[in-house]
């Protein structure tokens, strides 16, 4: 994103104006538009520097890196938006590492016509979300395609952070034995998301967990550095992470449905649209896994913490190369929880 201090005969029509393709043509224009909204929404230090890189000290220990596309419909829904959720998501990919995030680069493609009140909507909500977190945007892009070759916007950022001294957290360290905890009920952004969707006729209160983890991440680590895995069950949902985390680490996990929380809302739309929660999107929760002598005093952390206070302890890592997760349903049966087949919520971040 690339600063200027020139001055321009008329400013950004913030209320009525749109994008065209004069925004995205590296000439006054472009400049204008990265002047007085991203770079005013945005503004640290760093990206004052106008270069079109950041500069910054590197921080001693093991660099983390995480980059993220957002593509979500609608770009506005309750709990959030693309701008906050485009954050949220890499925050939270770096986070899951144990590291604790630095900085931030945001790419925009815009498509021509785009309200320019809505753009500043979703830049504004992206910088409070970062600002919040304490972790800013220093570096970014912009592109504009044609009117009918995108979808109003699309967002990418990437992460950087810093893994502490002693932290060893990965997908392949679950060991039989590991119990299985969540942090909080599921599904709520997936739900969200659709109750906002023009086609679906329900209503609903419930709005999306989309947060920053980092901050919850720190404590766990700070009580437990132990921590074998720690994931976000975003698209694909809990049933599919949890595939992902078997296959990774070679083992199979038993969970217990009747211990897996889930807002009665959730469950009631998930019956009405078809769907199994289980493979719902989140973007505001994590699963942990961690030996079993840990188990008790990380749930005590994560109930502390205002983003898990609803954690529990889901199931346990069994011994079975084949990688197989299965759950004790409510009523004594026992099923299979496969990977996510086709895809079942389209758009959903």
């Amino acid at each position: 994103m690339k600063d200027t201090s020139g001055r321009f005969s008329r400013r950004l029509d913030l209320r009525r104006g749109t994008v065209d393709m004069t925004h995205g043509s590296g000439g006054r224009a472009m400049a204008q538009l990265i002047q007085e909204l991203f770079v005013a929404c945005f503004d640290n230090e760093l990206l004052r520097q106008g270069n079109d890189q950041a500069l910054f000290e590197v921080e001693k220990g093991r660099m983390v890196m995480s980059t993220d596309g957002h593509v979500i419909s609608p770009l506005f829904f309750p709990g959030g938006d693309i701008g906050s959720l485009a954050v949220h998501g890499t925050l939270n990919d770096v986070a899951m590492s144990g590291a604790r995030p630095l900085y931030l680069s945001a790419g925009f493609i815009l498509e021509e016509g785009f309200p320019l009140a809505d753009l500043q909507r979703i830049v504004a909500s992206m910088a409070e979300a970062s600002r919040s977190a304490a972790v800013p945007v220093v570096t970014g892009d912009t592109k504009v395609v044609e009117r009918g070759k995108g979808d109003g916007v699309f967002i990418t950022t990437t992460g950087v952070g810093v893994v502490p001294e002693g932290v060893n957290i990965s997908g392949e360290w679950a060991r039989p034995g590991d119990v299985i905890l969540l942090s909080g009920p599921i599904g709520n952004h997936g739900v969200a998301i659709m109750s906002s969707r023009e086609n679906l006729e329900f209503e609903t209160t419930i709005a999306s967990d989309s947060s920053a983890l980092h901050g919850l991440v720190a404590d766990m680590v700070a009580a437990a550095p132990g921590i074998h895995c720690l994931r976000d069950p975003t698209r694909g949902g809990l049933a599919t992470t949890l595939n992902e985390l078997a296959q990774q680490s070679q083992v199979g996990m038993n969970l217990l449905e009747a211990e897996i929380p889930m807002d009665d809302e959730v469950v009631a739309a998930c019956e009405l649209l078809g769907l199994d929660p289980l493979y719902v999107a989140n973007e505001g929760k994590l699963i942990c896994i961690c030996a079993p002598e840990d188990a008790d005093e990380l749930l005590r952390v994560m109930r502390a913490h205002p983003l898990s206070q609803r954690a529990a302890r889901i199931g346990e890592v069994v011994a079975d190369r084949d990688g197989f997760v299965q759950m004790e349903t409510r009523f004594g049966g026992t099923r299979v929880v496969d990977w996510l087949a086709g895809e079942q919520l389209p758009r959903i971040c």
